[in-house]
């Protein structure tokens, strides 16, 4: 089956919980491959600090999102992968192109939100919000883009009406945009359990999503946590950065101080090219290149 088509019968089965770490770049989709996960997530916050070296704060356009997450979605055609698309980068018309560009990058699912297009990341403070018909219209385009190009994305609408709207007028949008042919349901900035199994129950049967953001405004639900709520899906977004971080920070200042750069593991392994190489498909590049009677790496790579 098609990625897409993966994604839509995880959704439709009762008994399937969709886990997905956050990756922004080949090399962290690889390790998440590797490791077997069933789906991954695109982040906007992560593509947007390892493309442009700045914060997210809606500087990312378009053209650097669809690029990310068409080479990321070429990792694994059969492996859905659900792509932050912001607001869809202006009125119906973007957002139409937004779809379908994603779409036909293989991206099994997207999600719209309902700040200006000066945003920022939902876990930061002084949100904006545009106005409901202003929503609705996005998602309507998204809809009708989809329909018109023939496709199947999964659309995921989220919303950031919570912290200064509050409840009602966010699951107001959500049930919103769910007439407008949203498949899922996002509620950004949950602050409580109460708040996350109201919103589940009040937008069911239309499946919703968890975002599980470190020290972020949001409780740290576990997978386990989420399935109890009521949640289907669960996202992680700044899981690979989170990570990466304190541990490149610590090796650069291993080598200003002491000139050396020592294992991050407890063992004392370290991981020169060959390994790292294998991650992004060393030796499967090698065997291709032979099989199809190259000459380059007849004596090994």
């Amino acid at each position: 089956m098609t990625a897409v088509q993966n994604l839509r019968a995880m959704l439709a089965d009762p008994d399937k919980f969709i886990t997905c770490p956050g990756v922004y770049d080949g090399f962290t989709a690889q390790i998440a491959l590797q490791e077997g996960v069933d789906c991954l997530y695109m982040t906007g916050a992560g593509t947007t600090m390892s493309r442009l070296g700045y914060a997210d704060l809606g500087l990312a356009t378009l053209t650097e999102m669809h690029q990310n997450a068409t080479m990321l979605a070429s990792l694994s055609p059969t492996t859905p992968l659900i792509a932050d698309a912001d607001t869809g980068y202006g009125g119906p018309l973007m957002v139409a192109r937004t779809v379908t560009s994603y779409m036909r990058s293989g991206v099994a699912g997207l999600h719209i939100e309902d700040q200006p297009i000066n945003k920022r990341c939902g876990h930061l403070q002084g949100k904006q919000l545009v106005d409901i018909d202003e929503y609705r219209t996005r998602i309507r385009a998204a809809r009708l883009a989809r329909q018109q190009a023939g496709g199947d994305i999964v659309i995921i609408a989220r919303t950031d009406a919570l912290q200064s709207q509050g409840y009602d007028e966010a699951a107001k949008r959500l049930k919103a945009a769910v007439e407008e042919g949203a498949d899922v349901a996002f509620l950004e900035g949950v602050t409580s359990e109460e708040d996350a199994r109201r919103i589940c129950a009040d937008l069911a049967p239309t499946p919703c999503l968890f975002n599980n953001v470190p020290a972020g405004v949001s409780p740290d639900f576990s997978v386990e946590q989420c399935k109890e709520l009521g949640y289907k899906i669960a996202i992680f977004p700044l899981l690979a950065c989170e990570v990466v971080y304190p541990a490149v920070r610590k090796a650069v200042r291993q080598m200003m101080q002491l000139g050396s750069v020592k294992s991050v593991e407890e063992d004392g392994k370290r991981y020169g090219p060959r390994e790292l190489f294998e991650v992004c498909g060393l030796n499967e590049l090698v065997d291709f290149d032979i099989k199809s009677g190259g000459l380059s790496y007849k004596d090994g790579a």
